[in-house]
Parts: structure tokens; C-alpha cells; sequence
């Protein structure tokens, strides 16, 4: 992923990370939801944290141009594979000019950068090379899209980080010191990612909750099996609904 060091070994995930995020359908709903909010006038887009390229080979539209960037050469490679153009680079270093690009996106990424600054560091590299009037688009409040009420939720709320990194209200503030101000916003369905006792535990196991969720006065097994107590083990829950936003260059 682009900007800090990664949660998980990314590189170790890039072979079933599509399998296990909602696949196709999932990546369909986020691209529409890119695309509805670029301006007609965007002709070039780079997707930050592109991974598998899965969301970033359906950003197409006419005479649009886009490339994807991402720290993990795993998911970068698979990117490649899937017919996407992209490299190895940070989102807090682009190898890119001054205002050169019309639209940067960043889908699902800013919730996994903890590192202190990194957040703020890739949203000022947006505003960075973004020319005026381009727009930043990104997911925000992404883990808080999975709390649908349900008796996962209930049982993993006294354990959830206290702030989000990417708290829409701080990426805001960000975006305003980078130049960006608000513009519009849109939601969509996560499909397939209706959590499951059973699923939430091995995800908490693997650490696919480590920006999330920090025990206390409990271990990441002991809440395991805390969820392998509930009924419906593989039932799914509600599905989430994702919130995105757009900042324009002024």
C-alpha cells in the first residue's frame, strides 16, 4: 500500500487478497463510485495503493488515462498482471512533478497508515500534484462502515482504536492545509464483506484488524474465541456501506 510501512505482509496476501475483500463485485461498486466523482475535464488518475489493481483496471472511461502506485511489489506485480500500469512508489514521495496530474484516488487506503503524519503526508502529496482544480478522491471512515450493529460489533466494541486515521473530519483538516477543499461525496455497497463469527476471527488472527482493534485485558485469540462462541457462525451480517469523498485544488 502506499505511504507507511503495511499492516500485513501485503506481498504474502497479493495471490488471495482479491478472494477475501469481496472480489469483482466489491471493486465494480468502489470504481463506479471513483468515477461519479471525477470531473468530466479529468484526463489523468493515479490510484494510490492500487494493490491488485482490481478497483484501478475498472477506473476507465473515455480519454482517461490511469496508473496505479503501491509500496508492495506482491500487489504492484499482480497490478501489472491484471493490465494495469504501475509502480513501486510511495504516496508520501510521488516521483512526480508539481501539479501534473487532474485527479488522484485512494481507496481504502488511508485507514491503514498509523505511522504518525502519514495520512496528513499522503493527502499534502496529493495536493502536491494535483493541478488546480483537480480532485483528491478517497475513502474515509472506512472501518467504521463495518459496524452495521450487529453482535460482532457489540462484542469487538470495547476493543476498537480510539480514532480512526482516516476520521473524515481529520482528512478534512488535512485536505485544507494541502489546498483541497470539499467538494462532493458518494456511498457504496460492500459487497461480500458481511462479516461472519468465523470469518471476523480468522481476519482478527492474521492481524487484518491491527488498525483497528487493540485487546484489552484480553489477547487477539482470546476475542477469537470469544467469537467462535456466537451463534451463526457463518452467516453473514449486513453488508457495509462505504463512504467516499472529493477535495478540489483550488
Amino acid at each position: 500500500m502506499a505511504g507507511a510501512r503495511p499492516l500485513l505482509d501485503y506481498d504474502a496476501e497479493a495471490g488471495s487478497y482479491d478472494a477475501t475483500r469481496g472480489g469483482v463485485p466489491r471493486a465494480e461498486a468502489a470504481a463506479a463510485a471513483v468515477l461519479g466523482l471525477l470531473p468530466a475535464h479529468a484526463r489523468t488518475l493515479l490510484d494510490l495503493g492500487c494493490g491488485t489493481g482490481i478497483v484501478t483496471a475498472r477506473l476507465t472511461r473515455p480519454g482517461l488515462r490511469v496508473l496505479g502506485a503501491d509500496t508492495s511489489y506482491g500487489m504492484a506485480s499482480t497490478a501489472v498482471r491484471r493490465g494495469v500500469p504501475a509502480v513501486l512508489a510511495s504516496g508520501t514521495r510521488l516521483p512526480l512533478r508539481r501539479a501534473c496530474l487532474d485527479a488522484v484516488s485512494a481507496v481504502w487506503l488511508l485507514h491503514l497508515l498509523r505511522a504518525p503524519g502519514a495520512v496528513a503526508a499522503v493527502v499534502a502529496e496529493a495536493g502536491r500534484v494535483l493541478r488546480p482544480g483537480g480532485v483528491l478522491v478517497t475513502t474515509v471512515d472506512k472501518d467504521a462502515a463495518h459496524d452495521v450493529g450487529s453482535d460482532i460489533d457489540a462484542l469487538l466494541a470495547p476493543h476498537l482504536t480510539d480514532r480512526a486515521a482516516d476520521d473524515s473530519r481529520t482528512v478534512e483538516a488535512y485536505a485544507a492545509r494541502a489546498g483541497l477543499r470539499p467538494d462532493r461525496e458518494t456511498r457504496f455497497t460492500g459487497h461480500g464483506q458481511g462479516r461472519t463469527p468465523r470469518g471476523a476471527a480468522t481476519a482478527l488472527l492474521a492481524g487484518r484488524y491491527a488498525a483497528r482493534i487493540s485487546p484489552r485485558g484480553t489477547t487477539a485469540a482470546g476475542l477469537a474465541a470469544r467469537l467462535a462462541e456466537l451463534p451463526g457462525q457463518d452467516a453473514p451480517r449486513a453488508e457495509p456501506t462505504y463512504r467516499v469523498r472529493s477535495f478540489v485544488r483550488v
